[in-house]
């Protein structure tokens, strides 16, 4: 029996989820979470064999709780589930040791079947999101990435080089590359893009 860990935070969508999933002999959902903090609370708890985690959830999206199971939990394999074909977000997911990502309207034998490649160690990646993932991949390399999450915060240049290490020089030079291969004009105008995109 592979036990499953089900991570959705609209109750309704994770109720059908589970009552398809639980149609399968082979499959039990021993833990439900509404949120990434409750997945990985009762990851520790029930190790179970594979978490499905919705990639957007309040507080803890499926993603960071996707890179804390690895480091918390790393006999545990994960499945995203996403609505969105963002190209960012399938590379963020293989980052964050995810071995399958799925939309979330696949039919439910085809997430059963996910279930049992990734249990074996095979990833399963849904084909339309992969060409989006490879018609536009991300241009930011991972500093410039974690430079513009912190000037999200509202952070300026010399707070965030005080945060790095790095001289206000350096985050500077990393925020005008970053923006230039965004294409945009200013930092809000680079974190609106950036997000919509999923490269965040």
């Amino acid at each position: 029996m592979i036990r499953l860990l089900l991570a959705e935070d609209q109750g309704l969508v994770r109720g059908a989820l589970r009552a398809l999933l639980e149609l399968e002999d082979d499959l039990a959902v021993v833990a439900e979470a509404g949120s990434g903090e409750e997945a990985l609370a009762l990851a520790k708890a029930h190790c179970p064999d594979v978490a499905i985690l919705d990639i957007q959830m309040p507080g803890m999206d499926g993603l960071e709780a996707a890179a804390q199971l690895r480091r918390d939990c790393p006999g545990v394999k994960v499945i995203i589930l996403t609505t969105f074909a963002r190209a960012g977000f399938l590379e963020r997911a293989l980052r964050a040791g995810a071995l399958g990502y799925l939309l979330k309207d696949s039919p439910a034998e085809k997430l059963a079947e996910a279930v049992r490649s990734v249990m074996q160690g095979r990833r399963v990646v849904d084909p339309e999101l992969a060409l989006e993932a490879l018609a536009e991949p991300n241009p930011l390399s991972e500093r410039e990435r974690q430079i513009l999450l912190l000037a999200e915060t509202g952070l300026s240049s010399k707070e965030i080089a005080a945060r790095l290490n790095l001289s206000e020089g350096t985050v500077r030079s990393y925020l005008s590359e970053a923006l230039s291969k965004l294409g945009a004009k200013n930092r809000l105008e680079g974190l609106q893009i950036a997000r919509a995109k999923g490269w965040l």
